[in-house]
């Protein structure tokens, strides 16, 4: 099997049409570069525009979902693979532990605590795999101010900003994930005096 991308994201339909044309672009341009989809196994929003891009173009899709979310009929049934969960802790953790690398694009709560946990865990170095922002439109600008304002308050170290990386277009995600450190992270404690 190819190497599977975990991609967090929006699940609302309300968007502007310009992100589900930027998660299609990235379902196709996974498929043309041998990616195959593991996400949280929805049918709408950003998440059904990638997951149909992926689809379409002959790409391998692995969804994860809890029981509530797909007995309210919001699972993508075109799955190739549509793993049942009972929590939302299992969901991620599935997640993290299949995919290759990881996406975010925009999204609301949900893509931000995903994103974030995963990140943690690339601190304490318990996740060694590649994590990149689509900061499509400058969407993700203000979470990168306060990722510096955290950094120049010490609440963390400057190595944490080698964690992650921002890319502005669909392309440059996968520059990004191909030149992405693979050093492990510094030691989350700051030393005592």
């Amino acid at each position: 099997m190819s190497k599977l991308l975990c991609v967090y994201c929006s699940s609302s339909d309300r968007l502007d049409p310009k992100y589900a044309a930027a998660a299609t672009e990235l379902g196709r341009e996974m498929v043309a570069r041998g990616w195959g989809l593991i996400y949280g196994g929805g049918r709408t929003g950003l998440m059904g525009a990638v997951a149909r891009a992926v689809k379409v173009n002959g790409g391998h899709v692995i969804g994860v979902i809890p029981e509530f979310m797909k007995s309210r009929e919001l699972a993508f049934a075109e799955a190739d693979e549509l793993v049942t969960v009972v929590t939302m802790r299992e969901r991620k953790l599935l997640m993290e532990a299949r995919a290759d690398a990881f996406v975010t694009l925009p999204g609301g709560w949900g893509t931000l605590e995903e994103i974030m946990e995963i990140l943690t865990l690339r601190q304490l170095d318990l996740v060694k795999k590649p994590c990149v922002f689509l900061n499509q439109d400058g969407f993700y600008d203000d979470l990168l101010r306060l990722f510096d304002r955290m950094l120049a308050g010490k609440f963390f170290k400057p190595s944490n900003m080698d964690l992650f990386r921002v890319a502005g277009t669909i392309p440059e995600i996968f520059d990004r994930i191909a030149t992405a450190p693979g050093a492990p992270a510094e030691s989350k404690w700051f030393e005592t005096r």
